[in-house]
């Protein structure tokens, strides 16, 4: 048997947990705000329900503030009446959507306005919405995805998830070393946001640009295909060069080893070479368009005998120009690979010193630093068939033409190797 305390204590357990649970459900039913004249109430109107019933709940781009209290079917859809908070300032151009809330389909209402400037929602303001603001219904999606399953060609899905099987079997350990490499990679992009951020807009940069450099892109990948293209075909002599290449550099670089004490030395001598042939382009040009044909006439200018004869005199009557050139106590010792100051060299005496010399080509007389020539000797140009004037503005063409049997000139056949070549 209960002592009176048991009793009193059961008894005033009764009644507060009436009192909380008539509160609550009061409170869920929006019955407290109505009582207490808190918060306003507003309307929606929509093609259709989405899913709402009342006790929906009702939010500001996500954030709760109100419930559906009632829903009043129309001819042109649904009358949807809901309760919001009294401090809420709901922008009345905010547009209104019907979300799921979760997987089992509870749906609520969410205002999504574009800012958070006035005019604000009162008392008896209405929404309009339409069929965007729904989500997509059930039965339409089960039938369109029965629609796209149905289209699935049998045949062509089986080889499909046949492929699927030969492409991911025995991939076990790649595909979880992909996966826990991909949560390093994330792990460490989100350990250095800032980074990350800064990669992504700077990547952006570069897809901008190679949008715009698109044309070159394509133009740069078919060329690339053509000479993959070569290369392939080459397959067979790229595997021998790939094969003996190696061979190859090895007795390169011994040689090279071997020569190493005098190779510099005479890499060193061909430069100085170099610089003399650069400076005396022309007549080497010269040279090489006519001692072709001089040679060529040579078989038909030997004299009586038969033969062809040579003869080299050298003439010493005039003596080396000396002046202009460093006397010989300043020669240097032969020896002396280091680098010296620059000396221009050339010769200062007048004729008939270096009768033939540089100071003596056409350059050199158009800029005023010699008297004319003895002799004829602009540089034939073997493209215009032209040598340039001397003596007047005007270019002279020369024409190389072969010659007969010369035999018949005699002991004077000879004469043709100097004056035949340069007749005009």
């Amino acid at each position: 048997m209960m002592s009176r305390g048991v009793r009193i204590r059961l008894a005033a357990f009764v009644v507060l947990s009436a009192v909380g649970i008539t509160y609550i459900t009061a409170t869920y039913l929006g019955l407290v705000d109505r009582i207490t004249g808190s918060g306003h109430t507003i309307t929606a109107k929509l093609p259709g329900s989405g899913g709402l019933f009342e006790g929906s709940e009702v939010t500001y781009r996500g954030y709760k503030i109100g419930k559906v209290t009632k829903m009043t079917p129309t001819t042109e859809g649904v009358d949807i009446e809901m309760h919001i908070e009294e401090e809420v300032e709901l922008p009345t151009d905010a547009s209104i959507h019907v979300h799921n809330l979760s997987a089992v389909g509870e749906q609520y209402l969410d205002f999504q306005p574009e800012d958070e400037d006035g005019p604000y929602a009162k008392d008896g303001t209405v929404f309009e919405g339409d069929e965007s603001s729904l989500p997509v219904d059930e039965a339409d999606l089960l039938v369109d995805l029965d629609d796209f399953v149905g289209s699935v060609d049998k045949e062509s899905l089986r080889v499909l998830v046949e492929e699927l099987g030969l492409l991911f079997g025995d991939t076990g350990r790649d595909l979880q070393a992909l996966l826990d490499n991909g949560s390093i990679f994330i792990d460490e992009a989100a350990a250095h946001t800032d980074e990350t951020v800064a990669l992504l807009r700077d990547g952006l940069t570069v897809l901008r640009t190679q949008q715009g450099q698109r044309e070159n892109i394509r133009s740069f990948a078919r060329d690339l295909a053509t000479v993959t293209a070569v290369l392939r075909g080459s397959d067979k002599d790229l595997r021998t060069v790939l094969s003996a290449t190696p061979g190859a550099a090895r007795e390169l670089q011994k040689l090279l080893e071997e020569l190493e004490p005098t190779l510099p030395v005479l890499l060193g001598d061909l430069v100085t070479v170099d610089q003399i042939v650069l400076a005396n382009l022309a007549g080497l040009e010269q040279l090489l368009v006519t001692y072709p044909t001089l040679i060529a006439g040579g078989p038909t200018g030997s004299t009586a005998d038969g033969f062809g004869h040579i003869n080299l005199q050298f003439d010493y009557s005039v003596p080396p120009c000396t002046d202009g050139f460093l006397p010989p106590s300043q020669w240097r010792d032969p020896q002396d690979r280091t680098d010296a100051p620059y000396f221009r060299a050339k010769c200062n005496s007048p004729a008939p010193y270096v009768m033939r010399g540089p100071k003596y080509t056409p350059a050199a007389r158009a800029r005023g630093n010699a008297s004319p020539p003895r002799v004829y000797s602009g540089a034939y140009d073997p493209a215009t068939g032209l040598v340039p004037g001397l003596r007047d503005s005007q270019d002279r063409q020369m024409l190389f033409r072969q010659p007969g049997n010369l035999s018949v000139l005699g002991g004077d056949a000879w004469k043709w190797l100097l004056v035949g070549p340069v007749t005009r």
